[in-house]
Order: structure tokens, then C-alpha cells, then sequence
């Protein structure tokens, strides 16, 4: 058997933690810049707020109805997905994380237990121990262990736990599941399966394997296979590297400005340098790009990119950040606006992995690796951004985030206060 447990509206979920006035009350959380809704409660929901819809054509409806309105706080979502993965990790022998708010449980070997009451359990332990309420379901393939966990959240009568297991219960939820909605079915291929008549879950799986094979190749073929209970998705609780890594953000207002576009590049530089360390990763090649606002067609516009060559794949950090800075000096044009920066990380290999030259400068590559760590070691010992490479300047990304909670779980000063008289 695999568990599925999914976090319900994860980034709301956060919000309502530490403000308890906002439940059962509308609260949506706003994209990068506050562009649009990310995350909307069912509250949110009912009053027609779809994922997606720009803030500004939403205002009407937010003023209206009081909807609580906040700005993304990815640290604190971060970190309250961590502290539900330690509630799973205590139900599971294999905890395999598949986003943010989403992880997969190897419940194979697990028997003499009513799963039903075990799903339920798994819930109510996350509940209490983090106040995130996470749809829980249980079946033989993860395709249907995600089915099972939207049932949940469909129906409350379930209490967050579902156990999906026979026959004639799988085929009957299946009947009334739309295809499009299936975990591994994209818009294109639901596209063809409606040309087709296709309509649910259960009429795909009436077809021939051939003719899934024909229509969606050998991936749907496995998704196939799950929704008729053979497992064929493998379990992942191990960490696999990212092959490329990209960090970008659009920024509240244009960039005219070398030295402002420069500070938020190194900005993402050192990120992703970050990430590449995380990971125990090198790269070889880092492309950087920036690009002016493509919907004000009035303005000169242009999108740059540069391409950066190691001579020696690195994560080290002023090596990564100084390359970016010289191309984006590279890539500049006076004149433009840019809207829109970022690096991205490819040609990516595991450390371990790493060929050196007979003409490098191995004196000065174990420098830079002493610098690198020294940064490292203070930043994790007093906090992200303790300490930084000059070039980052404050180290802020120029974007707009004036609804943004504080970071309850991950600032000192931000900590909750309570008094008792």
C-alpha cells in the first residue's frame, strides 16, 4: 500500500496558524510581486477567487467579503512543511517528498492494521502536532493514494484519512473522476482522450493498452496500468539532484540601472550557488538572462542572455557571483527597463564526480573553497544573509511584498509573543 498526504491549501493552512481569527474566514496568498492568487482557502473559493486570477481583478470581490489577503512567505512555508514531514516520517519507513505540500508513503511490508484508521490517525497527529490539516489516502498505487487524498478533502464525513482498497469502491470513484484531474494525465493528453470520448478515469482505464500506448506512450501506460491497481510508479525516498537550477524573480518596478540590475543578479547567483552546495553539486555552465516588461509595448524592449563557461565546474560562491556580475556588465543595454533577471545552473555533476586540470590553480580554487565555507558555516550559525559578498548589497530582491506575515518559525524577532496576566 501508498499514502498520499496532502496538505489542504498549504499556503493559507500557514497563514491561519498563527492568526486562529482567520478560520472559517476567506484568506488568499498573492504570487511573486503580489501578481495574483497562488493559494485561496475553500472560503476563498466559494466566492468565485480562482487559482491564478490577477489581484487586481479580484479587489472587488477581497474589498467586498473581507478576504484576508497576504503576500507569499516561502521561508515560513518551508519550514511548516518540514515540520509536518517529521509527523509522516513517524508513520512510515520511507517518507518519499514530492512538493511542498504533498509526500508519498511506502506503506509496503505494513500489514495487520486497519488502514482506514490509519489515515485518520496520520491526520490527526499532523493536526495537532502543527495545525496543518493534511488529506490523507491509502491505496494500492500512488495514482490512486492521490485519488483517495482528494476524496478526503471532498468529503469531511472521511476525518482526513481514506482507504481506498476494494474493487467495486475504486470503481465507482473512478467512474465519476474526471480524466483531467488524474495525477500524470497533462492538458494535451486530456485533450486527445475528450476527442475520443474519454471523459473519466474509469473510461481510460476500459481502453486497450495498445491504444493508450498509441495515444500517450509508455508514460501513460503506467498511469494506466495504476489506475487498474498494478504499482509501476516507483517510490523515490532517496534525493536526487536537480540537473539544472534556475533562480529568477520579476521585479515591482523596472531596472535602468547597471549597479541595481547587478545587485540582484548576484543576489540569485549566490542562491543558486547555495542550492548547488545543498545538493553536493558542481556546474560547468551558468546562463544569465534579463528582460524588459513584454506588455508595455510602448517601451524598448529587448531580452538578453548570457552564457558562462567554468573552466573548472564550481559551487563556489564569489567565483559564481563574480562570473554573474560580469555578465550581466555584458548583457546591459542602456536605455531599457528590465522587469525580469535571473541564473540558471546546467551542465550540473555530482562533486564526486569532478575532473580536475594539470593547469588549474589548485592554490587558488582551495582558497575560494575555505572562503565559501567560512560564509557558509556563519550563515548557518547566525541566519541566512548573516554575512554576504558586498556586490548582493542588502541582499533583498527588488520586489513587492507588503502583505508578507512575519516569519513566525524562522526569525528571532519575529518569534510570537505571548503575555499572561
Amino acid at each position: 500500500m501508498f499514502a498520499l498526504a496532502d496538505c489542504n491549501n498549504f499556503f493559507a493552512s500557514c497563514e491561519r496558524v498563527f492568526r486562529p481569527d482567520l478560520q472559517g474566514k476567506p484568506v488568499i496568498v498573492l504570487s511573486n510581486n503580489d501578481g495574483c492568487a497562488v493559494a485561496r482557502s475553500n472560503e476563498a473559493k466559494a466566492l468565485g477567487i480562482k487559482m491564478g486570477d490577477p489581484y487586481f481583478k479580484i479587489k472587488h470581490i477581497v474589498e467586498k467579503h473581507g478576504v484576508a489577503v497576504f503576500s507569499g512567505n516561502m521561508d515560513l512555508y518551508g519550514d511548516m512543511s518540514q515540520r509536518v514531514r517529521w509527523v509522516l516520517e513517524e508513520y512510515a519507513p520511507a517518507v518519499e517528498v514530492y512538493s511542498i505540500d504533498e509526500a508519498f508513503l511506502d506503506l509496503r511490508g505494513i500489514s495487520n492494521i486497519d488502514f482506514d484508521a490509519y489515515a485518520k490517525e496520520i491526520s490527526a497527529r499532523c493536526w495537532k502536532m502543527t495545525s496543518i490539516p493534511v488529506s490523507v489516502g491509502i491505496s494500492p498505487t500512488k495514482t490512486l493514494a492521490k485519488i483517495a487524498s482528494k476524496l478526503c478533502k471532498q468529503y469531511p464525513k472521511l476525518r482526513g484519512g481514506c482507504y481506498m482498497h476494494r474493487p467495486q469502491d475504486i470503481e465507482k470513484v473512478l467512474r465519476k473522476f474526471p480524466i483531467e484531474d488524474v495525477w500524470g494525465i497533462g492538458r494535451r493528453s486530456a485533450a486527445k482522450l475528450h476527442e475520443r470520448h474519454i471523459k473519466t478515469a474509469y473510461d481510460f482505464t476500459q481502453l486497450p493498452e495498445s491504444a493508450v500506448l498509441g495515444i500517450m506512450g509508455i508514460t501513460g501506460v503506467r498511469t494506466w496500468k495504476e489506475l487498474r491497481g498494478i504499482p509501476c510508479i516507483e517510490f523515490e525516498d532517496g534525493f536526487e539532484a536537480k540537473q539544472s537550477i534556475c533562480v529568477s524573480r520579476s521585479f515591482s518596478s523596472e531596472i535602468y540601472d547597471l549597479k541595481e540590475l547587478q545587485e540582484q543578479i548576484a543576489n540569485f547567483a549566490s542562491s543558486m550557488a547555495e542550492k548547488l552546495r545543498k545538493q553536493h553539486s558542481v556546474t560547468s555552465e551558468m546562463a544569465v538572462f534579463a528582460y524588459t516588461n513584454r506588455f508595455k509595448e510602448n517601451l524598448p524592449q529587448t531580452h538578453s542572455s548570457s552564457l558562462v563557461s567554468f573552466a573548472s565546474p564550481t559551487a563556489e560562491q564569489r567565483t559564481i557571483v563574480t562570473s554573474a556580475v560580469q555578465a550581466t556588465r555584458e548583457l546591459f543595454r542602456n536605455g531599457y527597463g528590465y522587469k525580469k533577471a535571473g541564473v540558471i545552473a546546467t551542465s550540473i555533476i555530482d562533486q564526486s564526480e569532478m575532473m580536475h586540470s594539470l593547469f588549474e590553480d589548485t592554490e587558488a580554487i582551495e582558497r575560494e573553497h575555505k572562503i565559501t565555507s567560512a560564509l557558509d558555516s556563519i550563515n548557518r550559525l547566525y541566519g541566512d544573509g548573516a554575512i554576504k559578498l558586498a556586490i548582493q548589497g542588502s541582499g533583498r530582491i527588488k520586489n513587492s511584498s507588503e502583505r508578507q506575515s512575519p516569519h513566525y518559525t524562522t526569525r528571532w524577532n519575529d518569534i510570537p509573543k505571548v503575555s499572561i496576566k
